[in-house]
């Protein structure tokens, strides 16, 4: 059975304040990880979090851009593993429908082409959402006018 990712949550914003939060790596540390992306195809780059040995994690993904359709869809490549070369490969794709003066965002993580450890697998469907949760706190927070400095 394929393993996939997938989660919707409506942001009360416009796409081009969602696609910020997707494509500006200063706004992506904030929610996300440190890291170097770029919205550029073919751009490599790598994300970092703490590594998780349990989990076969040495904390670094390293990515690639697939596609760009500027305010509509990212795509990009996720690979990690346990830092000796063998890496899971996966597929991230974000999806941004505008949708009742808002924008609707899907998250679709498929196309694992490796067993995945499920710990990780696991901890990623969990993270996911947690993650595009804190994304919107954060936006929320920002146009508001109670973010923290």
């Amino acid at each position: 059975m394929a393993k996939i990712i997938q989660h919707q949550l409506f942001y009360p914003h416009p796409p081009a304040v969602v696609w910020e939060f997707l494509t500006d790596q200063e706004l992506i540390s904030q929610w996300l990880m440190p890291g170097d992306l770029k919205p550029i195809p073919g751009h490599e780059f790598q994300l970092r979090a703490k590594p998780m040995p349990e989990m076969d994690f040495d904390g670094i993904f390293y990515c690639k851009i697939l596609e760009v359709v500027p305010l509509k869809k990212l795509s990009y490549s996720w690979k990690f593993g346990p830092g000796n070369g063998e890496l899971s490969d996966s597929t991230v794709n974000w999806t941004l429908t505008e949708k009742d003066n808002g924008t609707e965002l899907l998250l679709v993580h498929r196309d694992f082409k490796d067993a995945v450890n499920p710990l990780m697998f696991s901890s990623m469907e969990k993270g996911w959402l947690v993650l595009i949760n804190k994304m919107l706190q954060i936006i929320n927070a920002e146009k508001d006018g109670t973010a923290q400095a």
